[in-house]
């Protein structure tokens, strides 16, 4: 810590509310900075002394009385400035009415009002830490990114609205609010699965579940409005057909933060392209290696996608961990790794998040000197009700669950959801929502390891997972070096219903036989002939036996993420 990075702190005048500059003062000394207080009531005359005594960086002062009075007193600061002192950097905190009233007097290069949030001032401190000469140098990379701001998580919110000029006006107004660190733009289904053959697009789907993207020109339009405020990354939606070509487009227009394709989804498995799940399957993969080759970061959005269809939470948890495999298998080097909650609709908070930390303890494992993941937490769009009140409440509910995980993106889904898509306003309400939890939250929340069912069923989750795992090797043929990463036994898998979901019945490709139920706030196989819980051991030999393959092992109690972890080294697990 060095002198340099001196910030004085005072309030002016006989002001004495001082809660908000050691509020700020705190912030500052986590972010590296000597601070130093000088008690009230302080006359003008006093504080020119203490900045002559103490020469600091920054001088931070506060006054939350009444708006004429600090005019006069900073007037007066004014006329007493020395040169030297007048070279400072100058800031400024107290309630908006006397921050509109000083700040038309221009001495004070950065004003803190009871608008901002905790995010804007670890803003500020980095960028005055910052050896960059250029002013509001945000970083330009998704993980510089992160680095600069954890542990505040970054906040995305999807954008996208049917007409290419109201969605350029909408993102405009999101970066300008600076607020948002990512604009996920959401493009209509045209044009995820037939941008590059427009042929086969549906004219009375134009712009259906979002913007309808026809050229190269309509996404670099969205960059260049972007490029004001806090100069937010930009991210799209991948295709569902073409993932590549898609890929290498969004990369070079819109500078894409990340990819996101599924493992075995927009595929003949949910309808959203018409690809052959095995081919989809391949093609995701591929797609997951272009990703790694040109060092962009990845998400395999799969997990969710077994939720959203009332898949049982094993099933989710393996499928999030085969997700974040295939990707470090294929040369991904930095990992998204997405975590929906809420989903599906019943879950009770505690097993939810049981559920996320089996996830996240589960992918962690795989990392290595090449392999680093991210957490990114999102609240489940099924969850929010249509009265706006109630999805407020909803909204900042989710997100203070997801904080336990401390994660270092926060995908804000606006309240307003279930209603209507969110106009720019809703994105800026929602996001106004989300920071004052997660500022509250990173304060210091509850320990979670006291929670002795939450363990356990974390425990059980994880276990299960790994039968899940097993099942898949039993039914890979012997000449498959690793069937995790293998289409047709990933494929396979779907077929014999070792992954499988209720809402997939009726399906071509998929089983849908399996029956869950929410117990006790859980997501649980169930036997619909005895009405219980199917436990995964027996859905899995039942499944097993019925095709002639060997069954598997009765699991290790209290199976963790120790054990997955050293067995996961040796995949796979022949």
């Amino acid at each position: 810590m060095t002198d340099s990075n001196h910030i004085f702190c005072a309030t002016l005048g006989s002001c004495v509310h001082v809660a908000g500059v050691f509020n700020f003062m705190g912030i500052a000394q986590q972010q590296g900075y000597k601070t130093s207080f000088l008690r009230p009531p302080n006359t003008i005359e006093d504080i020119i002394a203490e900045i002559k005594k103490l020469d600091p960086d920054i001088i931070a002062l506060s006054y939350r009385l009444t708006p004429e009075a600090c005019v006069e007193l900073v007037k007066e600061l004014n006329n007493r400035m020395t040169p030297k002192i007048r070279k400072k950097k100058w800031i400024f905190g107290g309630t908006s009415p006397v921050c509109n009233a000083i700040g038309r007097l221009g001495i004070f290069d950065r004003l803190f009002s009871g608008n901002t949030t905790e995010k804007d001032v670890i803003e500020y401190l980095r960028d005055s830490l910052s050896s960059s000469k250029e002013k509001n140098s945000f970083p330009t990379s998704l993980i510089g990114r992160i680095e600069f701001y954890y542990p505040y998580p970054l906040l995305r919110a999807h954008y996208g609205v049917p007409s290419v000029e109201e969605t350029q006006k909408g993102i405009k107004t999101v970066a300008a609010a600076k607020i948002i660190d990512i604009i996920s733009i959401g493009p209509d289904q045209n044009f995820q699965e037939h941008f590059f053959n427009p042929i086969k697009m549906k004219k009375s789907e134009q712009g259906a579940g979002g913007v309808p993207i026809r050229s190269e020109e309509d996404l670099i339009s969205f960059y260049k409005v972007s490029r004001r405020g806090n100069y937010p990354l930009l991210r799209c939606y991948s295709g569902t057909r073409n993932l590549i070509k898609i890929s290498r487009m969004l990369r070079n227009t819109i500078d894409n933060a990340w990819g996101a394709t599924p493992l075995f989804w927009y595929s003949e498995l949910d309808g959203r392209s018409d690809r052959v799940l095995q081919e989809a399957i391949k093609e995701n993969i591929a797609n997951m290696t272009w990703h790694g080759e040109h060092n962009i970061p990845f998400e395999a959005n799969e997990a969710h996608h077994w939720s959203l269809r009332s898949a049982p939470d094993a099933i989710a948890v393996a499928a999030a961990f085969l997700g974040a495999y295939n990707s470090k298998k294929a040369g991904v080097h930095n990992y998204i790794s997405q975590m929906m909650f809420n989903t599906p609709i019943g879950l009770a908070p505690r097993y939810d998040l049981a559920k996320m930390l089996a996830k996240t303890e589960l992918i962690e494992s795989l990392h290595s000197e090449t392999f680093t993941t991210y957490r990114q937490v999102r609240t489940g769009l099924m969850s929010f009700p249509e009265d706006p009140h109630l999805a407020k409440g909803q909204l900042a509910s989710s997100i203070q669950m997801a904080m336990f995980i401390k994660p270092h993106i926060v995908h804000v889904v606006s309240y307003c959801e279930a209603d209507h898509a969110a106009t720019s306003e809703d994105v800026i309400e929602s996001a106004k929502i989300a920071h004052k939890v997660i500022s509250n939250s990173i304060r210091g929340l509850p320990s979670i390891n006291l929670d002795r069912k939450l363990e356990a069923y974390k425990l059980k989750l994880i276990s299960d997972s790994y039968l899940i795992l097993q099942a898949i090797q039993k039914i890979s043929g012997e000449s498959v070096k690793d069937p995790f990463i293998d289409p047709l036994t990933l494929t396979k898998a779907v077929k014999l219903g070792i992954f499988d979901a209720p809402h997939l019945k009726g399906s071509d490709i998929a089983r849908g036989e399996i029956q869950t139920a929410i117990v006790d706030g859980r997501c649980l196989a169930i036997d619909p002939n005895l009405f219980s819980i199917l436990s995964e051991l027996d859905r899995l030999n039942r499944i097993l036996e019925d095709n002639g393959y060997p069954l598997l092992e009765k699991q290790l109690e209290n199976y963790g993420a120790k054990q997955f972890s050293r067995r996961s080294a040796m995949l796979p697990l022949k």
